[in-house]
């Protein structure tokens, strides 16, 4: 299939096989009507495909059997297949596009179709119930249905949907940036809406003048599947000791609602729901800086979460004050940026001199490996930490890899390495984690490359590669050796 974008079109040029029912239910021309009855109820199908020698050879619906009991009732119990099935067979090649699958049914007015392979083989079957199916699970309607959405117990089964809608987006082949971006507009119309019904239906809102926050993966708009919240509120000063209270209201609340459709608490508890991520602007100025002028381990942490926030919902301008603040203060703090390259610098890409990968020892994780300990951590915080010493603040890792590329910060080679390696490893891990959740697993973080194929190694093998570029180009740019330790 060629490498196309994601977008509502694609929908058309799936592969009819990545969608048709198969193996096919079927049955042998000589057998009786009544048998062949039996076996369309017991796998609960209204056509039944007849096969001859692996050969499609004709067909018979629930259609063809109620004209048959209006016209010939008395023969039934002696009847075969052969003497009622259809043999016009109307097929379609496994390789064909879905726009060709809706083009037949509608010409000959059917509702299911032949699935046959190169040779001409019995592959399958497709039927309208399938195309309507998969549609179901395109991000349009999706969002369609977020919109209209009225209470948080129909968000939560809405985003129980996510996992198939994801499969759709994979299967039409789009790169990995395009599926990043479909989560972050999936979850973004998610919170918006739950926002909406608790001030619809819940009288509870956010007071005018403050914002809620996105930070982390959500922040930049790079989550894959089952992601943390990261979250926070920012308000004027000005704000009462009551409005400080309604805007922390908002946050339990919130919080509490995106748990319940589905989006896991975060562990550190970095949540609106937490008086220490719901302060004014002052107070928030006060501990950026605070983080930044020394930065230790927890601080890092810490700044590393608060870095990437963006408004979500609420007054637009905070965000644009406390991005310049952080900048700002970056400037003020010179040890500040060798000192968080050094703590990137520790998580190094499971990976050995000789190529060989190297997975965990011991533990539940057992030879697997980290994708995000072992390469995506490294990667989005590098980036962002070269980025930021350029005043760039904001975006996903792929425009600020395009914005330093034009400052000519790294080495168009180097860029492109980079990019390279964030791109395959975001989207094998949303890949992995899909196959989890198909499976009846939590998704993680992890990756057996035992499981994979051999390509699938050599790429893995490159973008950790990519991921030591990264931290080569830290260590040359902060000196990050000659910091004492």
């Amino acid at each position: 299939m060629p490498n196309i974008s994601l977008n509502e079109e694609n929908f058309y040029f799936l592969p009819v096989a990545s969608v048709c029912q198969s193996p096919a239910i079927t049955c042998s021309p000589e057998l009786g009507l009544v048998e062949m009855a039996r076996l369309m109820t017991n796998g609960n199908i209204s056509g039944i495909v007849v096969v001859d020698h692996d050969m499609p050879v004709g067909i018979v619906t629930l259609r063809d059997l109620r004209n048959l009991i209006a016209d010939s009732v008395n023969k039934i119990d002696t009847l075969t297949v052969r003497e009622v099935m259809k043999t016009s067979l109307i097929t379609i090649h496994t390789s064909d596009y879905l726009f060709k699958a809706i083009f037949l049914m509608a010409k000959h007015n059917i509702h299911r179709l032949v699935v046959v392979d190169e040779f001409d083989r019995l592959s399958g079957m497709i039927t309208d119930t399938d195309l309507l199916r998969i549609q179901a699970s395109s991000p349009l309607y999706l969002v369609q249905e977020i919109e209209s959405a009225a209470t948080i117990e129909q968000l939560r089964l809405i985003n129980n949907k996510m996992t198939g809608m994801m499969q759709f987006a994979v299967k039409t082949n789009a790169d990995a940036q395009s599926l990043i971006q479909l989560i972050a507009h999936f979850n973004d119309a998610l919170t918006q809406r739950l926002i909406f019904i608790l001030d619809s239906r819940h009288n509870v809102r956010l007071p005018l003048g403050a914002a809620f926050l996105a930070m982390g993966s959500e922040g930049r708009e790079e989550q894959t599947l089952r992601t943390d919240q990261d979250n926070a509120i920012v308000f004027p000063d000005s704000f009462s000791h009551e409005q400080r209270g309604e805007a922390l209201h908002f946050g339990e609340q919130i919080v509490s609602a995106l748990e319940s459709v589905g989006v896991p608490l975060c562990p550190g508890k970095m949540m609106a729901n937490n008086p220490d991520w719901c302060h004014s602007l002052s107070e928030w100025k006060q501990l950026t800086e605070r983080w930044i002028a020394m930065p230790g381990s927890n601080e890092t942490v810490l700044f590393g979460v608060f870095q990437d926030l963006r408004v979500l919902h609420g007054e637009e301008s905070l965000e644009e004050e406390l991005r310049t603040h952080i900048c700002e203060c970056a400037r003020r703090n010179s040890i500040f940026f060798p000192n968080m390259a050094r703590n990137i610098a520790r998580f190094k890409p499971p990976i050995s001199i000789f190529g060989r990968l190297l997975v965990e020892k011991k533990g539940d994780q057992r030879g697997k490996l980290d994708l995000k300990k072992g390469g995506l951590f490294a990667l989005t915080k590098g980036i962002s930490l070269i980025a930021l010493e350029s005043d760039i603040l904001g975006g996903t890792t792929w425009s600020k890899l395009e914005r330093l590329q034009h400052l000519h910060l790294i080495s168009d080679q180097d860029i492109e390495t980079i990019r390279d390696a964030f791109s395959f490893l975001i989207k094998m891990r949303l890949e992995k984690q899909l196959i989890a959740l198909s499976s009846g697993k939590e998704p993680d973080n992890f990756v057996d490359p035992l499981v994979l194929t051999e390509g699938e190694r050599i790429q893995l093998r490159s973008a950790l590669r990519g991921v030591d570029t990264l931290l080569n180009a830290l260590n040359s740019h902060y000196q990050i050796d000659m910091i004492a330790r």
